[in-house]
């Protein structure tokens, strides 16, 4: 395993923010992932696990070893009359997985196309969008316990899902890594396009036949209008979590901004986190060289210069905004480090 010092993070996160790590290394497999484990205990600095960087906000130099998951493999693992068990390494970037899915006509996670990332995130975050969550697809996943060393198995119920949330963001943060995760994938597809534009996408392109691959396309397409390439213009998707209120506070908003989009789900209303910046004016806004994307305000973005402390700043300076507006607190998907 090679170790560099002082390497900087820039080709290592979406935000294109240049902050150094004191330490780094790339794990290509199990031993790797425990050489960083303990490498790390040696030199006395925690260890800071990085996939794609499409989750992270970079506000200073790291005084840590940052491991780089790239454990790699896509295989069957089981074969049901049904379904498929497939198992992936962690560091498998999730778009290209998905590409892989399609290309076998291994359905359920092409609603998912297009988000950044890795594998080994996907659980972590319960990554979502069109209307599938990867809580629908997961079988069960593989991690290395920090202090033990031990690679232990978490089933469905283990992980604790949640609206972006996970077991290993809670109550078991920063004590295990992940290095593989096994789905369950349908032979025979269940379609959904009622989220989102994906039905209206679907008809302008003008695909008449339902497909995991027309399916995926549409969810593409919107995906690309929509949000910026981070290749192009540094950012990490969403920034912000879509808020759930109350049926009651939703009620007495609705009456005050009647064009307020809601929906409902476990523990009240969900309203788009979206809906509620561009409404409180701060769409396109640019702050030299940070801003908020002139289409979709849900994505903070560095337009090539900018800081992870000037980001940071803006993000605060939104959600107290949108707070004193509409009296609902927007919480971050991004991890600020």
């Amino acid at each position: 395993m090679n170790i560099q010092e002082n390497i900087s993070l820039l080709p290592y996160n979406t935000f294109g923010i240049d902050k150094k790590a004191k330490f780094f290394s790339v794990a290509e497999s199990i031993d790797d992932v425990k050489n960083a484990i303990e490498g790390a205990k040696s030199k006395d600095v925690s260890l800071i696990v990085l996939g794609g960087g499409s989750n992270i906000l970079l506000t200073q130099d790291i005084d840590a070893w940052v491991l780089k998951i790239e454990l790699k493999g896509i295989e069957i693992t089981q074969e049901k009359d049904g379904y498929l068990q497939v198992a992936v390494g962690a560091g498998e970037v999730w778009h290209d997985f998905v590409m892989h899915c399609i290309a076998n006509d291994w359905a359920g996670v092409e609603n998912l196309s297009l988000i950044p990332g890795t594998v080994g995130a996907s659980p972590m975050q319960n990554i979502g969008a069109y209307g599938i969550e990867i809580k629908e697809v997961f079988d069960k996943l593989e991690a290395i316990n920090r202090a033990t060393l031990a690679l232990e198995t978490f089933d469905w119920d283990s992980c604790k899902f949640g609206y972006r949330e996970s077991v290993f963001k809670n109550e078991l943060k920063d004590q295990y890594i992940i290095t593989k995760v096994y789905f369950k994938l349908d032979k025979t597809p269940k379609f959904n396009v009622s989220y989102g534009a994906i039905a209206e996408t679907l008809k302008q392109m003008g695909n008449t036949t339902l497909s995991i691959r027309s399916i995926s396309d549409a969810v593409i397409q919107i995906r690309q209008q929509k949000l910026p390439d981070p290749k192009v213009i540094g950012n990490a998707g969403s920034f912000f979590k879509n808020p759930t209120i109350s049926t009651d506070q939703y009620d007495e908003l609705k009456e005050k901004y009647s064009s307020i989009p809601g929906y409902p789900v476990e523990g009240g209303i969900k309203v788009p986190a979206a809906w509620l910046i561009e409404q409180d004016g701060w769409k396109g806004k640019t702050f030299g060289s940070i801003g908020v994307h002139k289409n979709q305000p849900l994505v903070l973005v560095n337009y090539g210069n900018g800081d992870g402390l000037e980001i940071a700043k803006l993000s605060k300076e939104i959600r107290t905004s949108v707070f004193n507006k509409f009296g609902i607190m927007l919480h971050p998907e991004v991890n600020f480090l």
